[in-house]
């Protein structure tokens, strides 16, 4: 439908993009004015389509946001420019937002004795 390769998005993401897109070829896509106006945007942003130095190309852009059940409870992570956001705090990594979910501290290879 886009004559590219399948971007690294989630699921939900590319069904609403493969849902805009036909909807586009059946009634038209955007007004050329509309066109106009995103160019001439990123023409004159330097950031725009671009990625954080250090992002890698298969993380989701930002705002994207990441829904998982544990435990019967729906936990909701929102992806950011510089890291992630889980409960309303700034995280580095997925790891350390998995280890405040389920409450492992990373004590492998200590001992308790």
């Amino acid at each position: 439908m886009f004559d590219t390769e399948t971007p690294p998005y989630n699921r939900r993401f590319l069904e609403s993009l493969l849902a805009y897109r036909i909807q586009e070829l059946a009634y038209g896509g955007l007004k050329k004015e509309t066109v106009e106006r995103l160019r001439y945007g990123k023409q004159y942003d330097g950031k725009a389509g671009t990625r954080p130095k250090g992002r890698s190309e298969r993380m989701p852009i930002a705002g994207t946001r990441l829904i998982r059940e544990w435990q019967g409870i729906e936990h909701c992570v929102t992806i950011r420019g510089d890291g992630f956001e889980y409960e309303g705090r700034p995280y580095k990594s997925l790891s350390a937002i998995a280890r405040e979910i389920t409450g492992y501290a990373g004590t492998a290879g200590c001992s308790s004795d």
